[in-house]
């Protein structure tokens, strides 16, 4: 399935030579085009888009089913969450959770996910909220989607038993969406 990114990279600020991107607002007729696999359930409306840029982050592990074979197994991302100004707005981390600054935070956990129409890029996802903290932009939230990604995707290489819990970081960008009923 061919499906085109959604996201429109735009620059806002330059700080040390780092440009940081804006998340845009897709419209309603773009959500549709995403894949029926992660699209939120039909009742649910947009209430908020944030651009993440950050890592994930991989350790090198023994593959449970077969003996002496190794895999990058993630661990954790690990992300700045910027606005459609390009502010810095939170932070996501493991759980996975989003945080923000207003205090409001959630856990997610996975649904569905289909493959990024970049073959370099981490799967496009739909995550269920399964808990909520703070009163916030956040707490009305219910489904995530992750989509229009850049990287962040293991090496196929360098994890062997002389590598055996090493962790390396994996840069990579996303667009999340959040859903809820207003």
């Amino acid at each position: 399935m061919k499906y085109t990114a959604l996201f429109t990279l735009g620059l806002s600020t330059v700080l040390s030579g780092y440009a940081i991107a804006q998340a845009v607002s897709p419209s309603a007729s773009s959500l549709a085009l995403l894949p029926s696999e992660i699209q939120a359930p039909a009742d649910q409306q947009l209430l908020l888009t944030v651009r993440a840029e950050g890592d994930q982050i991989y350790t090198c592990q023994a593959k449970a089913d077969v003996p002496n074979q190794f895999e990058w197994t993630l661990k954790a991302p690990e992300a700045l969450l910027y606005d459609e100004r390009g502010q810095e707005v939170g932070h996501h981390y493991g759980g996975p959770s989003w945080e923000m600054k207003d205090g409001s935070k959630i856990v997610g956990q996975l649904q569905s996910k289909v493959d990024a129409p970049e073959a370099s890029a981490i799967p496009w996802l739909l995550l269920q909220v399964k808990s909520h903290e703070g009163d916030g932009v956040l707490s009305q939230v219910n489904w995530i989607q992750r989509v229009n990604t850049v990287g962040g995707k293991a090496p196929q290489t360098g994890c062997n038993l002389m590598h055996q819990n090493q962790e390396i970081r994996v840069n990579y960008a996303a667009d999340y969406y959040f859903f809820g009923q207003e």
